[in-house]
Order: structure tokens, then sequence, then C-alpha cells
């Protein structure tokens, strides 16, 4: 079986910064296990499968190690994918999901994702996060992921995660985050880490802004907020706190197109 392969920087305005995705679009579903090892070859940490099927658009999303629900990154990807190299009319997608209907919007130069939002309880601070993150937070909250919340930026740029340690807390992954500098150009910061799903650090992670956005929107007293994520490729995103949803904007570019070839189910 053949399917077209891109290779997209999503949350990027150039080549070699953002997170990069793969976007598959096969003309039906390959078999999990097949999906999975093609995760795993591009060795990206987000490989996003697009089925069009019934009118409207089917994704699923893979690491190199498992399937998950949510990926804000990857479907950025395949909705750049879609306007631009598939010929998409108009100026919304929309895409069916294990995490129900999600759109994505063209506005101007960004890609504006509309997801659920994810809003965290506060907890009690796991003595694993602590000695994982080699730093005490100020404050834990947890929803599907934990969200360490410190002084500031360069506490979250400084950490050096011991990510043994990290993979073995019950979620998904774990966010660091920090106000962004006084009169800066973004509200705050955040950095990613995700062993558990066999990424160590994620560059840009749109899923985490479910809860990252809810979480300073709250207390920053701010409906809209410009973000960025400090992993050494970095990347910007702008948020929006829409109550039940979030929406957050980013631009994308194509490094690579060109054909996969994978055994049939």
């Amino acid at each position: 079986m053949k399917a077209p392969f891109y290779h997209v920087d999503a949350f990027a305005a150039a080549p070699f910064e953002g997170n990069p995705a793969a976007v598959v679009l096969p003309p039906g579903w390959p078999a999990d296990a097949v999906m999975q090892r093609m995760a795993a070859e591009h060795a990206l940490s987000e490989t996003a499968f697009v089925v069009h099927r019934d009118g409207g658009y089917e994704v699923r999303w893979f690491t190199p190690t498992v399937e998950v629900d949510l990926c804000g990154h990857a479907t950025l990807a395949a909705a750049h994918v879609l306007f631009r190299h598939a010929g998409h009319p108009g100026t919304v997608v929309e895409f069916r999901s294990r995490s129900g209907t999600l759109r994505v919007a063209r506005e101007g130069d960004l890609l504006v994702l509309d997801f659920p939002s994810r809003p965290a309880a506060p907890c009690q601070a796991p003595e694993a996060l602590v000695r994982g993150l080699g730093r005490k937070p100020v404050a834990v909250l947890k929803a599907r992921d934990y969200l360490a919340v410190f002084t500031d930026e360069a506490e979250v740029r400084s950490l050096a995660p011991d990510m043994g340690v990290l993979a073995g807390l019950a979620c998904e992954g774990v966010i660091a985050t920090a106000p962004g500098p006084a009169g800066g150009a973004y509200a705050f910061v955040s950095r990613m880490f995700a062993p558990q799903c066999g990424i160590p650090e994620d560059p840009v992670c749109g899923s985490a802004h479910c809860t990252l956005v809810p979480y300073w929107a709250a207390r920053l007293g701010r409906r809209t907020l410009t973000a960025r994520q400090v992993s050494a490729r970095g990347g910007e995103l702008r948020c929006e706190d829409a109550g039940a949803r979030v929406r957050i904007g980013g631009k994308a570019v194509t490094y690579l197109q060109g054909e996969v070839e994978y055994p049939g189910s």
C-alpha cells in the first residue's frame, strides 16, 4: 500500500523551528500495529493519520510508542497539508477523533485549533515529580498531565529532568510553566515532558495548552494570551480561553513531501 506523506514543522514560521510532525493520508485505515510501526519508523513525536471518509476527515495520532487521544501540533500539521497540498476548500476543516470533533480554521497567516479545555485541579506534588524535575514547583495541579508551576522563565529553561523518574508517574506528561517576563511579548512559557509516551521532551505541545490556557487565563484575568514554549526548537502560540473550548493558533511549514509504502492489512 502507498500513501502521500508530509513532514511539517508546526507552530513554526520557518523550517527547523516548532514541532515536527508526520502526516500520512492513507486511502483507508492501516492495521493499528502497522500505524504504530510507521510512527516508530518516522521517529517524530507524533504521526497523524488522516482518512477521508463519509464526506469528512478522521484523524488518529501515534507517538513512536503509543496511540494518544489528542495531539495539537500534528492536527495543525494535518490541516496545513489539507489546505495547502490536498485542495481542501474553504477556511475550516473538521476532524473526527477520539476527543470529538476538532476544527481548524485558517485565519490570515495562522491556523487556529478549536480544542476541548482541560482545566487542572490543585494537588499534592508527588515526590517522584519533584525528584524527576530536580526542582520543587511553587504549585502543582493535574488534569491529563501534571502541571508544575515555577516562579520565572529561567527556572523552566534550566530544568534538566530525569526522564526515567518522570516515566513512572501516573499521567501522560508533565508540563512545566511560569509567567513570561514583565512587559514581554508572551504571557507565559512552558516545556512538556512525556517519556511515558516515548517523547522525552515535546518541542511545542498544542494539547498541553488545553490545560495551560485555562490556568493562565484565570490567573492573569485575560482571555487572550500569547505563549512561548521554551524547548530547544521553541515555538509561539496564540491562545484564547473560550470556556469549554480553547483556541490555539500557530503557523506551519512543509519541510518534506513524498510517499510511504507500507504493508496492507
